[in-house]
């Protein structure tokens, strides 16, 4: 449900600096999340289309761009790209790692008329 909230912001954003632009309608709007940022773009889509009716980014377009995932072993600095379940540093085996890509959420660029 979290989405609603994140679509909320990507609007006022949208709005925001479409206003700041002198624009007269937002016709698409370019998303980057990455894989560990647990966004859902069907509910994305969903509700943008929704909170944006009536505005002048109703009809725009939502692109995602999807980031792969990838962390990086504290203990050999090993980056790897994890496997669903398993964490783990694939060269030592060590459980102590950070997410070093992967947990992007932004909006990477507006286009407007």
């Amino acid at each position: 449900m979290h989405e609603l909230a994140v679509t909320q912001s990507i609007l006022d954003i949208s709005l925001r600096h479409a206003s700041e632009a002198g624009a007269k309608r937002v016709t698409g709007i370019n998303l980057v999340i990455g894989e560990f940022a647990s966004i859902v773009d069907d509910s994305v889509q969903f509700y943008w289309e929704v909170l944006a009716e009536g505005t002048i980014a109703q009809n725009a377009q939502l692109h995602f761009e999807r980031i792969a995932g990838e962390m990086t072993c504290t203990h050999c600095k090993n980056s790897f790209h994890p496997k669903e379940v398993d964490f783990a540093c694939p060269i030592c085996g060590s459980q102590f790692v950070q997410i070093t890509k992967g947990d992007e959420f932004r909006v990477d660029s507006i286009d407007v008329e």
